[in-house]
């Protein structure tokens, strides 16, 4: 099984987003020799939001007092605004433990910091509704299409503005975006 530091190479032959596009179509058909399960699409995210210039930090463990306590699957930094990443490729709808995870590595970091979840696969309604009380942090829900939508339009960091400034204004962690026009925001499940 390859290194991070291998993978992270891996994933740089993806330079433009064409080339990652067609990565992801491979991710979809489950043509990723090479790759771990769920590592092709961890470090397609992460891959995504470096190509539009975001600042990315790879996936690595954390340490404290010599023990590894958190697996973290990336960090993406714009300006001054951070984000927690979390990837899952599953071929069911993530549940509520990512988010329950993910909210608390948000609690151990500064109170800045958002969580970002992609799911391959969507979300279950539980973890939707989930999402949308557990302030005072914020995590943000991308499913697999939008993920598809934002490689389309070479637009990572445009789609994960408008998605904060949606769950800052309404409290909605997974406002949709869409093919054509300005994105919405979802009707309540």
């Amino acid at each position: 099984m390859p290194t991070d530091a291998e993978y992270e190479s891996m994933i740089q032959q993806f330079d433009n987003w064409k080339k990652l596009t067609g990565f992801l179509g491979k991710i979809q058909k489950g043509d990723t020799p090479g790759w771990a399960a769920g590592k092709a699409f961890e470090y397609l995210v992460l891959q995504a939001f470096n190509l539009d210039g975001g600042a990315v930090r790879w996936p690595y463990p954390v340490e404290i007092e010599n023990e590894v306590v958190e697996q973290i699957d990336g960090f993406v930094h714009i300006g001054w605004f951070s984000c927690v990443v979390e990837s899952k490729h599953t071929g069911k709808a993530v549940a509520i433990a990512p988010l329950a995870k993910m909210r608390n590595q948000l609690m151990r970091r500064h109170s800045g910091a958002i969580g970002l979840v992609f799911s391959f696969s969507g979300f279950t309604n539980a973890a939707v509704i989930l999402a949308r009380y557990i302030a005072p942090q914020a995590i943000l829900l991308w499913t697999g299409r939008e993920i598809e939508q934002a490689l389309d339009d070479n637009k990572m960091l445009e789609h994960l503005e408008y998605k904060y400034r949606t769950c800052v204004e309404t409290g909605i962690p997974d406002a949709s975006i869409q093919k054509l026009g300005t994105p919405t925001p979802p009707p309540t499940p």
